[in-house]
């Protein structure tokens, strides 16, 4: 590049994307987003995902614009209700999505192979060679994992990657009894008017699970459509 030159305002595959996107999305969604703009967003769902980039909600659900209300993280937690001094954003973005959308439903979606539940298990495995350091940030917040690990048990008896699959699902269930310590979150529910769920997806085969609370199982959602789009290869 020439000292004359300028420098890319964004990474060209995000412009080439956007392009793509005038063409086809939106120009086949024009009302919706100007409906959008003008009335403002009122999704029915909030879900809490990781910030991974191989699991994004709306690609995953095939979700049009105003349709869900995403906020996501690293390994998809949600902390408990802590009104302090700290800064709280998950917390500030289930405040808004309850008691300014009021939405009705709360979908916590976990993955496999996810990197922050492999870094909390690894340093379960062994404590002396920490994966991150525990005063930096990824470090603090991975640890609100560690009430799903103490039910769960040392990795000692299984293989890491088994147990990191079981911490996910387990930390997943942790962030809705999480969800539930906030008051508004609690009211809302015993009143019928929010529901939780939790839900775990398979980056490999697009396995989506959900969670059956009161057996405690995660449960295959449209197995049929799953194994339908196995059926016939694609090359």
């Amino acid at each position: 590049m020439s000292s004359d030159a300028k420098p890319a305002l964004l990474p060209p595959h995000l412009i080439e994307g956007y392009t793509s996107f005038l063409s086809g999305r939106f120009s086949d969604e024009q009302m919706r987003y100007r409906r959008l703009a003008e009335k403002g967003q009122n999704p029915r769902i909030m879900l809490i995902g990781c910030c991974d980039s191989r699991v994004a909600p709306e690609v995953i659900f095939d979700a049009s614009p105003g349709e869900i209300f995403v906020v996501r993280n690293v390994a998809n937690l949600m902390p408990p209700y802590a009104p302090n001094d700290d800064l709280h954003g998950t917390s500030a973005a289930l405040e808004y999505a309850v008691m300014g959308l009021r939405v009705e439903h709360i979908v916590v979606m976990g993955h496999a192979q996810c990197g922050g539940v492999r870094a909390f298990a690894s340093n379960e495995a062994d404590p002396y060679q920490r994966p991150l350091s525990p005063g930096d940030f990824i470090g603090k917040w991975i640890t609100l994992m560690a009430p799903a690990a103490e039910k769960l048990g040392r990795p000692d008896e299984v293989s890491l990657d088994v147990y990191v699959e079981h911490l996910a699902r387990l930390s997943i269930k942790q962030s809705l009894i999480n969800l539930r310590t906030f008051p508004c979150v609690r009211i809302l529910e015993e009143r019928g008017k929010l529901k939780l769920h939790g839900a775990f997806f398979g980056v490999s085969d697009g396995r989506l699970l959900a969670l059956d609370e009161p057996s405690g199982e995660f449960v295959e959602v449209a197995a049929e459509a799953h194994k339908a789009a196995f059926a016939t290869p694609r090359f």
